[in-house]
């Protein structure tokens, strides 16, 4: 409970801070101000190897062998920044968290991140020591100002160090720059670093601020005397840039906040428009008449009466409003908590955050082992010397419904096939999940041997992982007393145990529906190349669109292909779907098995797994099979499905949207979370 005198500094500060923002305001332009604690694709634009992914956009390429990368993305809209009738520039404030991570500890790192201010929307450099900002064969031909955080040594550009901080106008030569190692800071370490910039127009001098910490240091590393009006342009366009250039690492902004304070219009000053001295003009002959001090000190306080009889009861009320909305807030929270803990006391454990705190190392970045729909999975070590994993919350709205959701559907299920519960924990503002640790990952890191991933799935090891993920989607579809409709069946969200036995996870974007109720329209909400064409078109999700989505798996699992991928010779996408399906029109579907397999394998299983792949990829929902049905087929418990040769076409009303930006929807102002596109 806030004490009186508190509030009654609360109520002082307030009426004082509104009072100079109410009067600031009638001599300047209109103020600008955004923040995401998310990105998404509705108000920025990507440029270049960028991509949005979580809510995270990152700049350059996510790869396990070293490249060449180089990305951008901008704020779509522009930011009034210069009059140029007064030569005035709008001082500004931004504040982020990004963070440079390395796949592969032994590649390179390098080059760097930047913010920038440019007049262009198109902004996109080359890469290595360009940062992405700057051709290498026009070097002068992009404007800008940037604030770049490097990490590599360039000599071409007198840096200092490969740790560094530094201001760039029109040239990565920077104008000044700063260790970081002199604050602790290192760039490359793969934390979560926030950077405040602040640029004040009055004293001409821009600031700015680093840390690990959400919490802005008293400090600023580089605190530089300038004066930007020169440099600006009348509107600039915002934006971030990275680039690499052989090696693996890897930049993402993670959430950003932008304030202008508008322009300031100097008033002329009536009474003296000359600047000449008081004592000028009482020697003068004609001196001026002044009005006597005592009348102009009762006409001031009376207007400070007025507008503090006028404006107090406001603030006043202003103020109770805000009080009681946090505290009803908060008695929503710990009412929702405790309903949540009722729940599950007869479910899986409740864990003390401090345990799991010390069981990650304190959530440590080094603990990471995935993303997901929810936020970050850490590997985790318990007092009693178990391996876990922890799935932790992004510390947003969506990430809080998707907990609910899958805490509240999983800790209700039972399948052999599915990644065992052990416990959870809500405390502390923090969301977490704890999972039975699956030593072999994600399928996808096996069947792409990323880095640290070591196994290799013979034909067995594939055929069982296709029964096994057929038998919890016939659970889930078929035997649940309500339907769970899983949402973002992919094989990153597959496991594998000691064993190589499959395990479902990621219940995220799960949805429970009665059984013999039809499905609701919902965003679109899953991983593109995955999704079937009728869930993109309509919004709904049903057993059928996850069915889709296993067909995919199994093609997936069989020919060692990613869905969507860049054909090795030329820059065409091939669509792995397609793909299968035009071999098959041939005659020649066996030739899409995985090479690396060597013929160890049955010709007639792997014909048997393609043809159940494509008869559950179809296009036409109608024609796919139950996921029961599937499961008896591969147990050669029913006959196989004819499959057409020619791949069915569907048509769908214009009216309705087709393209993926008309999909896309900001996750900042819904429920439902957006398309992810990996």
């Amino acid at each position: 409970m806030i004490s009186r005198n508190h509030l009654v500094f609360f109520l002082i500060l307030s009426f004082n801070l509104t009072l100079q923002t109410s009067m600031a305001s009638s001599s300047s332009s209109e103020r600008v101000t955004f923040h995401f604690s998310s990105l998404s694709l509705q108000n920025l634009t990507l440029l270049g190897d960028s991509y949005l992914r979580n809510g995270v956009v990152g700049l350059t390429r996510e790869t396990g062998v070293p490249s060449s990368s180089s990305g951008t993305f901008i704020y779509n809209t522009p930011i009034t920044f210069l009059d140029r009738t007064s030569n005035s520039t709008a001082s500004f404030a931004t504040r982020f968290t990004f963070s440079v991570n390395n796949a592969n500890q032994l590649s390179s790192s390098g080059d760097g991140i930047t913010f920038f201010l440019s007049p262009e929307n198109q902004t996109l450099g080359s890469p290595g020591g360009y940062l992405g900002l700057v051709n290498s064969s026009q070097l002068t031909k992009n404007k800008f100002i940037a604030i770049e955080f490097d990490t590599r040594l360039d000599l071409h550009f007198n840096d200092p160090n490969d740790n560094h901080v530094g201001l760039d106008v029109n040239s990565l030569n920077s104008i000044k720059t700063a260790d970081c190692s002199s604050i602790g800071v290192d760039l490359k370490s793969g934390h979560l670093i926030t950077a405040w910039i602040d640029y004040w127009n009055d004293g001409k001098n821009l600031k700015v601020f680093l840390s690990e910490s959400s919490k802005k240091p008293i400090y600023p590393i580089l605190d530089i005397d300038i004066d930007l009006s020169q440099f600006l342009q009348e509107i600039m366009y915002l934006g971030f840039s990275a680039s690499t250039e052989g090696s693996t690492e890897t930049h993402l902004i993670h959430n950003w906040s932008f304030t202008s304070f508008g322009i300031r219009h100097s008033k002329p000053r009536i009474s003296n428009p000359h600047n000449v001295t008081d004592n000028t003009v009482s020697n003068a002959k004609n001196p001026v008449i002044e009005v006597p001090v005592s009348a102009n000190h009762d006409k001031h306080r009376k207007k400070i009466g007025l507008v503090i009889g006028v404006l107090g009861p406001v603030f006043f009320c202003s103020v109770l409003i805000v009080f009681g909305y946090i505290s009803v807030k908060k008695w929503r929270e710990s009412k929702t908590d405790m309903n949540i803990q009722a729940e599950l006391l007869t479910g899986p454990k409740q864990f003390s955050y401090k345990e799991l705190k010390a069981a990650t190392n304190g959530f440590h970045s080094s603990r990471i082992i995935g993303h997901g729909a929810f936020g970050s999975v850490y590997k985790a070590v318990l007092g009693s010397g178990t391996v876990a994993a922890v799935k932790r919350s992004k510390h947003s709205h969506e990430g809080k419904t998707e907990f609910l959701a899958e805490l509240s559907i999983i800790a209700c299920l039972r399948h052999k096939n599915l990644v065992p519960l052990q416990g959870w924990c809500v405390e502390k503002g923090e969301l977490l999940l704890v999972y039975e640790y699956m030593p072999y990952g994600s399928i996808d890191k096996v069947l792409y041997q990323e880095s640290g991933h070591l196994g290799f799935l013979k034909w067995n090891h594939r055929y069982n992982i296709a029964i096994g993920l057929a038998s919890v989607l016939s659970y889930l579809h078929q035997e649940c007393e309500q339907q769970v409709i899983h949402r973002d069946i992919k094989a990153s969200n597959v496991m594998l145990d000691a064993n190589f036995n499959p395990r479902l996870g990621d219940f995220g974007l799960a949805r429970i529906m009665d059984h013999d109720k039809s499905p609701v329209s919902t965003l679109t909400a899953g991983t593109m190349g995955y999704l079937a064409p009728e869930y993109l078109q309509y919004g709904k999700a049903t057993d059928k669109t996850d069915v889709f989505s296993y067909g995919v798996v199994v093609l997936e699992v069989c020919c060692g292909r990613r869905p969507i991928e860049r054909e090795q010779e030329g820059h065409k996408m091939v669509n792995l779907v397609d793909w299968v399906w035009e071999l098959h029109s041939k005659g020649a579907i066996c030739d899409a098995v995985d090479k690396r397999l060597n013929n160890e394998f049955e010709l007639d299983d792997v014909r048997k797994l393609l043809l159940v792949g494509l008869s559950c990829a179809n296009p036409d929902s109608e024609m796919r099979p139950s996921m029961r049905r599937v499961l008896q087929i591969l147990n050669n418990e029913s006959d196989e499905i004819m499959v057409p040769k020619m791949k069915p076409t569907l048509s769908f009303s214009h009216s309705l949207p087709l393209s993926i930006e008309d999909i896309i929807v900001s996750s900042e102002h819904d429920d439902e979370p957006v398309i992810r596109i990996d």
